[in-house]
């Protein structure tokens, strides 16, 4: 019922606020507690409220994805044409690399940095598995089951899953990205994208093809009645 451009403004829109809730909420965390249990629940309740009041709002508008992996995914499906998907892709990198600049100009940060927060090695690359394929299994068993409540499945999953992965549950190539842009408690090395990036990917193409199995109900082979008097 929206035009492209009205979509890539919804994506744009909504990963920039994601990220900027993502960087901001672990700035203001830091600087309120040295201690970091206490700075990670910080992080983690904005960013999960943040995610039922987006798709809430921008979802009828683009599908409020926010996420590159979940766009893929979808573009699998043909639930969207690829140039589209490319669109929206460009649009939620953008996006999150606005949202860092913004979170940084509210806190008088400089606006661009390099983090240095090293975030690396099989535990971690697993634990983005993991976090990308408990997102998109809960996005697409949503959509099968309860599709007016995605909102909080959503909010509701990641606020979990910054606590029982050991990554903190990235689960985003875009925010990854943007994330490598600050300096700050939500940061991560840029030299450790590649392999957060390629695990989320690995983690919705998982969550895919179960969900394609998982998700499809099965039909009982049994004859009419009438049919098989008939037979007889």
């Amino acid at each position: 019922m929206f035009d492209l451009p009205r979509r890539l403004t919804a994506e744009a829109l909504g990963t920039a606020m994601l990220v900027a809730t993502v960087v901001g909420s672990g700035i203001m965390a830091d600087r309120l507690s040295v201690d970091m249990a206490v700075s990670l629940l910080g992080n983690t309740l904005p960013t999960g409220a943040i995610l039922v009041v987006l798709i809430t709002l921008l979802g009828p508008i683009s599908g409020a994805h926010f996420n590159p992996a979940v766009t893929m995914v979808f573009a699998l499906r043909r639930e969207i044409d690829v140039r589209s998907a490319l669109f929206y892709l460009a649009a939620q990198f953008a996006g999150g690399v606005a949202g860092t600049i913004l979170a940084h100009a509210m806190f008088d940060l400089p606006l661009l940095q390099v983090s240095a927060t090293i975030r690396t090695g099989p535990g971690q690359w697993l634990a983005e598995v993991v976090a990308a394929f408990g997102l998109v299994l809960t996005i697409l068993a949503g959509i099968r089951f309860r599709s007016e409540a995605i909102p909080w499945l959503v909010g509701l999953y990641i606020t979990a899953a910054y606590w029982f992965t050991a990554s903190t549950s990235f689960a985003n190539p875009a925010v990854a990205l943007a994330r490598s842009l600050t300096d700050t408690f939500a940061g991560i090395r840029p030299g450790d994208l590649p392999g957060f990036i390629l695990a989320e990917i690995v983690g919705a193409l998982m969550a895919l093809l179960l969900a394609g199995w998982l998700l499809v109900e099965t039909k009982p082979l049994t004859q009419p009645l009438a049919h098989m008097k008939g037979a007889e």
